[in-house]
């Protein structure tokens, strides 16, 4: 019998849960609303009914299932299953393995989801093969996931891998972790709006006023980087300081990891080849070893399907770990 795993992807806004083989290809998806303000257990119910019906439509029985992950918006610590916080879900010190067994029991396994994204990548993605990895998520915020030989890096106590909080402004930008100049400031979807809104102030002729009509509310990191792309000097200026401060975060990275690649995922890196070009031009002038090779920079390719796929061999790794050290007892 062929083993299957289910991921599930929650969060502040979806639940996507999917059955995904051992190749970490996913073989069906359920979704539904998170509708964070909702009790923990009424959400949770909705991840087993997603799992559940993504089980049905791969024709899949419980008894097939090895494992299941999760991804979450949060830290969670696996020895006792509990998810320690999880700011978007208003999430703090929830029992999520022992309520979710309630509905299928199967061994559960919890993680941060940039972390799940970034193993995704590493198994079936942009960054398969590379020995080590990191991944970047720039969305309304900046998450982060480190791969080393094969496997997640979250360190010693489960924090190693918030990238968004590693600080590139000294007394910079006030951040929501209570410090200040923190890479997610000035890296993330929200720090490119921001940018955007102030050369709008700035520049009331700019591509992104016009754009706007205006509004600064409708201001998007997609007008920005569009107006960027069409060549308004605003933009392009916004755009440009956007992938210096991208640039710092990363040679930050490889100071201290020197990883094979680097990846790029979330909303703006759907900017492509226009966001990858910036990044990589700039990248050498922050390097301290500028004769030596470094690490790819290459843009994520599972999109919105790696959280679950990440989830799910996330479990699978697990399980396989503790199969094998059993078996080296048993000898």
């Amino acid at each position: 019998m062929i083993r299957r795993y289910v991921g599930i992807d929650v969060g502040g806004t979806k639940i996507a849960a999917g059955v995904v083989d051992p190749q970490g290809r996913v073989l069906s998806k359920a979704e539904s609303a998170t509708l964070p303000d909702r009790p923990f257990a009424d959400v949770v119910r909705d991840m087993a009914d997603c799992a559940r019906r993504a089980m049905e439509m791969a024709e899949c029985s419980e008894a097939q299932i090895g494992a299941i992950g999760i991804g979450i918006p949060g830290i969670a610590e696996n020895g006792t299953g509990a998810v320690i916080f999880c700011t978007n879900l208003g999430w703090h010190n929830v029992p999520l393995r022992k309520e979710l067994s309630q509905y299928i029991n199967k061994p559960i396994y919890i993680d941060n989801d940039a972390t799940v994204a970034g193993y995704a990548e590493s198994v079936a993605g942009v960054s398969r093969g590379a020995t080590s990895s990191v991944f970047l998520t720039l969305g309304t915020g900046v998450g982060g996931g480190i791969v080393i030989n094969g496997k997640p890096w979250t360190g010693a106590h489960g924090v190693a891998s918030e990238l968004g909080h590693l600080t590139i402004v000294a007394d910079g930008i006030p951040c929501t972790c209570g410090k200040s100049g923190c890479m997610e400031r000035y890296c993330s979807a929200t720090a490119l709006i921001r940018m955007g809104r102030d050369a709008a102030r700035q520049y009331p002729d700019s591509a992104i006023t016009k754009m706007s009509e205006g509004d600064p509310e409708k201001i998007t990191g997609k007008l920005v980087i569009d107006c960027a792309k069409e060549g308004d000097a605003a933009a392009l200026g916004v755009f440009k300081e956007y992938a210096r401060y991208l640039a710092i975060g990363i040679n930050n990275i490889i100071s201290f990891l020197d990883p094979e690649i680097v990846v790029l995922g979330g909303g703006i890196s759907h900017a492509g080849s226009f966001l990858l070009e910036a990044v990589r031009g700039r990248i050498p002038d922050f390097l301290m070893f500028k004769a030596m090779p470094y690490c790819r920079i290459e843009l994520a390719v599972l999109g919105n399907q790696a959280g679950l796929i990440g989830a799910a061999m996330v479990a699978k790794s697990i399980i396989e770990e503790g199969e094998a050290y059993a078996s080296d007892q048993d000898r």
